[in-house]
């Protein structure tokens, strides 16, 4: 079950608050937590793997050390139906191809392009619309204040 909230945004990301001319609601998944790499060798580990929830956790470690090389080293690592890695260049703008260099490079970030399993999973996908976080630290609030007038009585 995704969990989700609706936001009024910007019809154009990036823009200044005072600037906004036009916006819309849109859909914004609410996590319900979080899953460590324990907790994710453990799922596994219970799904019927003949591997423990360690040697899972080892093997998920190895694998992020290895993909982490195989990236600095330039190549793109494809994982089946997992998807395709691959090293992108975050970089300043030179005047000139002559003037560009290894300085311009502000960042060396990770492009994950989904496989197949994971294109889109709408299909798949059961929803539930939630009170967004505002909403839920907002109602905690009044939830607080009367607990506290009650305390006054």
């Amino acid at each position: 079950m995704i969990n989700y909230s609706i936001a009024i945004l910007s019809t154009k990301p990036g823009t200044k608050k005072a600037d906004i001319t036009e916006t819309k609601a849109y859909g914004m998944v609410q996590t319900t937590g979080k899953v460590d790499i324990n907790d994710f060798a453990r799922h596994i580990a219970n799904h019927g793997c003949v591997y423990s929830r360690g040697d899972i956790v080892g093997l998920l470690t190895q694998a992020v050390d290895c993909l982490k090389e195989l990236l600095l080293e330039g190549k793109r690592v494809k994982l089946g139906d997992l998807g395709d890695f691959q090293a992108r260049l975050k970089t300043k703008g030179a005047k000139t191809t002559e003037d560009f260099n290894a300085n311009y490079i502000e960042a060396v970030n990770v492009s994950w392009e989904p496989g197949k399993p994971f294109q889109n999973l709408r299909s798949e996908a059961n929803f539930q619309l939630v009170p967004s976080r505002e909403a839920q630290a907002d109602a905690i609030e009044v939830i607080r204040n009367e607990d506290t007038i009650q305390g006054l009585e």
